[in-house]
């Protein structure tokens, strides 16, 4: 059995999210939230709050043991952009590009793997 939770249109680019989800994909739910808490990255934070929101509804919704999940996925997929402007020379403007992403964290339990 497997459960998952999304967060969406974080404000970070999906590119350096990516990075972080990486580090803790087919790991244990605790042992991937230990190795999210001490991760320098800020994508780090977003991460660990959807893996802990799949245990809750796991836990929660369908009783299974928090000891046995384990990320069966997490993808990164693009938000909207955001497009700003940025003031240059001789009155010019250029476009920034505000980055979004979605974060969906799918756990199961079971054997690790």
């Amino acid at each position: 059995m497997e459960t998952r939770a999304v967060a969406r249109y974080i404000w970070i680019g999906p590119r350096k999210v990516r990075l972080v989800a990486d580090l803790v994909r087919g790991k244990g739910v605790n042992d991937a939230l230990a190795i999210l808490r001490f991760a320098p990255q800020r994508a780090a934070k977003p991460i660990s709050k959807v893996v802990r929101s799949a245990q809750a509804n796991a836990e929660h919704n369908h009783s299974m043991d928090a000891e046995e999940l384990f990320i069966k996925t997490i993808c990164i997929d693009e938000g909207p952009i955001l497009k700003r402007f940025q003031a240059r020379a001789r009155g010019r403007a250029d476009v920034k590009r505000r980055r979004t992403c979605h974060i969906t964290v799918v756990v199961a339990d079971g054997k690790e793997g």
